[in-house]
């Protein structure tokens, strides 16, 4: 976090696969994270944003307070004139309660600027334009502050990240005690990851997490040691879960998941689990009618589980992601079609086996299609491109990363495409200035990634300025991208981010 104190100027929070880290506490919650948003927000987590300059009356008519800026969140807090006491909870209420925090008569400054620092009303305004890592600090203000700040509307959308390590505070004598998550309570959350997490833990959590037992809507277990026990109770006690997510857990088995998946399950995803193969399928197909969302990583899929769904599933699926299920061909792409015909998102990603063949049955298939993504697939070419644009009307995004067999052909098929609005040409390193020309034409296109494409130069990148419209474009560890670039960029894209 940014320090008035010692002219620290780095950025508020550093994000890493989409998380916020949430500076280090006393009360054992120091590593918490919070998760925000989708890959497509990543970028932007931490990307300064202007604050209005008229954001009430009040504030419109002095100008003699300091404006926040939120590249250093405690710019705010010199509003109220007061420092974040050293030691505060960023997390748990609890462990802020403790401490010392102003209150609202206490601040220094005339009596007018301290009614103005505390008005509640321009706080609920002004908070909304911080990002989750400077809301815990700027909760630690003062209690007037941490009232408005806590107040679940400001922390929708966040999951909350907690380690073993982090749910337990060591008491003198050695035991350990499982800390409160009562300041979680408070904010609201519905969500939670928990990492590296046994039975115990989970069982823990749930009978010291006040929303629990309802109100917990997510969960997402993520390199624990959680078993078929563990799962099944877990499920059973938490009725609230719609949402469940099983990443890197390897001690639970097929047979967990036939005793413990229930039909209030709407979205699953299971990624680099070792023990799930065909027959998991199955019990997701036969056990979840709700099903609207599949995200699978499973190496040992065959292309017989894709055969599993049934028509329950076929009407209300319209997300299914398959990454890196290497066993997968186009034999499974065609039992899949035929299952689930109401798809609008789908990634074949990592697919290997997966040939141009297999994108004509996507394309004749799944006219709903909104979103594909085929990256890491060597086998395209640009005949598949063809398939797409003649036949996906609605796509508007488009995943083309490490599709080493893709040329400027190929992009002049997507030229076509009216309705496009993200493209990713990742890696491709057949792409040449020629296929960018191409491009030019899409007005629909708001981001472009030609990250790590080898063949681009500056003469052919400057001609993406007649896009106008973009808002994003990707040019990372593209040799064609000079500094003399970006500032062209800056000059005639001023709307646009160009990621470096």
């Amino acid at each position: 976090m940014s320090n008035p104190r010692n002219g620290d100027t780095k950025p508020p929070c550093l994000p890493r696969n989409g998380l916020v880290k949430i500076p280090t506490q006393p009360n054992g919650l120091g590593s918490a994270s919070i998760t925000k948003g989708t890959p497509a927000v990543k970028n932007r987590l931490c990307q300064p944003s202007s604050v209005p300059a008229i954001l009430s009356p009040a504030l419109a008519h002095r100008s003699d307070l300091p404006i926040p800026s939120l590249a250093s969140p405690l710019s705010l807090a010199t509003l109220a004139s007061v420092s974040s006491p050293p030691g505060a909870s960023l997390v748990g209420l609890n462990a802020s309660e403790g401490s010392e925090q102003p209150s609202p008569e206490r601040l220094p400054g005339s009596p007018s600027e301290r009614q103005l620092a505390v008005d509640e009303k321009i706080l609920n305004r002004l908070f909304w334009y911080f990002s989750a890592c400077e809301k815990c600090v700027l909760a630690q203000v003062c209690k007037a502050w941490r009232r408005v700040l806590y107040q679940p509307k400001f922390w929708v959308g966040l999951t909350p990240v907690l380690h073993t390590k982090e749910l337990y505070n060591i008491l003198p004598g050695g035991e350990k005690e499982f800390v409160s998550l009562q300041g979680f309570a408070v904010r609201g959350f519905d969500g939670f990851c928990l990492v590296g997490v046994s039975d115990l833990d989970i069982c823990e959590f749930i009978d010291n997490y006040p929303l629990s037992k309802k109100g917990v809507k997510s969960m997402s277990l993520k390199r624990s040691t959680i078993t078929d026990a563990g799962l099944e109770v877990m499920l059973e006690q938490m009725q609230g879960v719609v949402r469940l997510e099983l990443s890197g857990c390897n001690d639970f088995t097929e047979a967990g998941l036939w005793s413990s998946l229930n039909a209030r399950i709407t979205a699953l995803s299971v990624s680099d689990c070792i023990n799930v193969a065909d027959d998991a399928i199955a019990a997701i197909s036969q056990l979840l009618p709700n099903l609207t969302e599949l995200n699978l990583q499973a190496y040992h899929v065959t292309d017989t589980a894709l055969a599993y769904f049934t028509a329950k599933q076929g009407y209300t699926t319209h997300t299914l992601r398959l990454n890196s299920c290497w066993e997968i061909t186009n034999h499974g792409v065609v039992n899949m079609v035929h299952s689930l015909p109401n798809l609008s998102v789908l990634s074949l990603s990592g697919c290997s086996k997966v040939t141009d063949d297999g994108v004509e049955l996507v394309a004749e298939n799944l006219r709903k299609l909104r979103s594909l993504d085929l990256s890491w697939c060597p086998r395209i070419t640009d005949m598949a491109l063809e398939y797409i644009a003649c036949d996906l009307h609605k796509l508007e995004e488009l995943v083309l990363d490490r599709c080493v067999r893709i040329t400027d052909t190929g992009l002049s098929y997507l030229s076509t495409m009216s309705s496009l609005r993200s493209l990713y040409l990742r890696w491709c390193c057949q792409v040449q200035d020629f296929g960018l020309k191409h491009l030019l034409g899409m007005s629909s296109l708001r981001l472009l990634s030609l990250a790590g494409c080898p063949l681009l130069t500056t003469t052919g990148l400057s001609g993406l300025v007649q896009l106008q419209e973009l808002e994003e474009l990707e040019l990372t560890n593209c040799p064609g991208a000079t500094p003399e670039l970006f500032k062209y960029f800056s000059q005639h894209l001023p709307c646009c981010m160009v990621i470096e």
